[in-house]
């Protein structure tokens, strides 16, 4: 998209056909440029900066498995891409309390945390208010008394060339069933899938009972299906 035809001109005509658009694009800027011509709702199914709609399914799991947001405590493990970006903007508008932790030189954008903090009320980081985002590189730190335990592939798409390396980077991060036994007894295991078993997350974790993966996969489609009830008149 926007090589052969460009993304005005291919929002332009998807506005006369149709009543919104869903798009998975690697350049949010596609999203946006999407946005501005099509005259019709536009949808993020994914991009390089966020992914809002698995964290809807996402935030809904955590409601039927945990009764509710406010409060909870989530652990993220590995890259802060933009499956972490959106966590941390759902954390700032739902009370949860995340602890990200990201090998150094892996954080997620600054102006995405900053944004979350702003969205829970906390400039500072401080953990008297009501959510609160933290950004550490201690898994085991992260982990301690965690509702919720979350990662992620660790080479994201785009970032094919740097596998090797950041297999050595993320290994202290997988999730496995030392790391998993910091959480709380009856914490949940999360997971967007695909999943590279035996990399971020070993196949004793993704098939426990703690594991909620097929189910974040079902609640994808009632999520999802529920954005464009909210979009389309």
């Amino acid at each position: 998209m926007g090589k052969r035809e460009s993304i005005p001109d291919i929002a332009r005509n998807l506005g006369r056909w149709t009543d919104a658009i869903v798009a998975r694009v690697f350049d949010h800027n596609s999203l946006v440029g999407l946005a501005e011509y099509s005259g019709v709702p536009v949808i993020n199914a994914l991009s390089d900066v966020e992914h809002p709609c698995q964290i809807l399914a996402d935030l809904y799991t955590i409601i039927q498995k945990k009764g509710g947001l406010n409060g909870v405590r989530l652990a993220w493990m590995g890259d802060g891409n933009n499956v972490l970006h959106s966590i941390l903007l759902a954390a700032g508008l739902s009370g949860m309390r995340v602890c990200a932790a990201c090998p150094k030189g892996y954080e997620p954008k600054q102006e995405i945390v900053a944004k979350a903090r702003e969205l829970a009320g906390e400039p500072s980081g401080a953990d008297t208010a009501k959510s609160s985002i933290q950004i550490v590189t201690d898994p085991e730190y992260a982990m301690d008394q965690a509702d919720v335990v979350y990662t992620d592939v660790w080479t994201s798409m785009g970032w094919e060339d740097e596998r090797e390396q950041r297999l050595k980077d993320f290994h202290p991060y997988q999730v496995n069933a030392k790391l998993m036994s910091l959480a709380k007894s009856d914490a949940i295991f999360m997971h967007c899938l695909p999943a590279h078993r035996g990399e971020e997350v070993t196949d004793e974790v993704l098939e426990s009972a703690q594991s909620v993966v097929f189910d974040e996969a079902e609640n994808r489609l009632h999520a999802q299906k529920a954005v464009m009830a909210c979009l389309i008149n």
